[in-house]
């Protein structure tokens, strides 16, 4: 669980987000929606530590954010940021190794135990056939989801991801954020992830966090389509939300 408890963040002397009080829950699918420039990836990189903020607090499990070492961090929270990904001389499975970089022995050796949790990660993925393929080889989606891949053998309780759709054709988009929600309640994994898809974020997904800045709206789906809060942010001249239909039609 991320429990956010009165707070703002921005950068320089710009406050995107203020006085944010909610929670993010475990074994839930939850999306991040926003315009463009609101702090969604702000946001993100402060919950994984990576990004500071002005005040108030985090809480990751029930710990204070801040109270966390960099080994606190490594096994509680995985990210999988926004950017394309090609390691042309790295196997899949080693890609995906490295997400038990916080378990291993010193110099990095994998055991026995180790190897089962990247293959159990990879068929959770269903990319157990690209194992020992390189990534330079594969497609952007099957490259995101060994990402996630990887991130799901850190065997974290919380999983970010910033804009996993990015680079992805409609049917892709839609059977991964169908996959990420399997794992979030197959795995009772805690996983939030920044979209612009909000027709798809609002059929799968278990809660909706709505930046309105400078709030942040934290409301299970059914809710938030019920709130109004999508209308009165995304209702212009341009964009219009149906909450009849969940839909997202482009005018103009």
């Amino acid at each position: 669980m991320i429990r956010f408890t009165n707070l703002s963040l921005g950068y320089g002397d710009r406050t995107l987000i203020d006085n944010l009080t909610g929670e993010v829950a475990a074994g839930a699918l939850t999306a991040l929606v926003g315009r463009n420039g609101t702090g969604k990836s702000t946001l993100l990189r402060a919950i994984a530590g990576i990004g500071d903020y002005f005040g108030g607090s985090i809480e990751l499990c029930g710990r204070d954010l801040r109270s966390l070492s960099a080994a606190d961090l490594a096994t509680t929270i995985a990210f999988v940021t926004t950017d394309k990904v090609r390691i042309a001389n790295l196997r899949c499975r080693d890609v995906v190794g490295l997400g038990r970089a916080p378990y291993t022995n010193w110099i990095g050796r994998m055991q026995a135990q180790d190897e089962d949790i990247v293959n159990e990660a990879l068929a959770s993925v269903g990319m157990s056939d690209y194992a020992d393929k390189t990534m330079d080889q594969m497609s952007d989606g099957e490259c995101q989801r060994i990402m996630i891949a990887r991130a799901l053998a850190q065997q974290t309780p919380i999983i970010l991801l910033d804009e996993p759709t990015a680079f992805l054709d409609m049917p892709n988009r839609y059977e991964l954020c169908s996959l990420l929600s399997r794992l979030a309640h197959d795995e009772k994994k805690c996983i939030l992830f920044s979209t612009h898809e909000l027709d798809i974020a609002l059929e799968l997904c278990d809660a909706v966090a709505l930046i309105s800045p400078p709030q942040v709206h934290i409301l299970p789906t059914d809710e938030m389509i019920r709130s109004g809060h999508i209308e009165r942010l995304f209702t212009n001249g341009v964009v219009e939300f149906n909450p009849a239909t969940k839909t997202v039609k482009v005018k103009g």
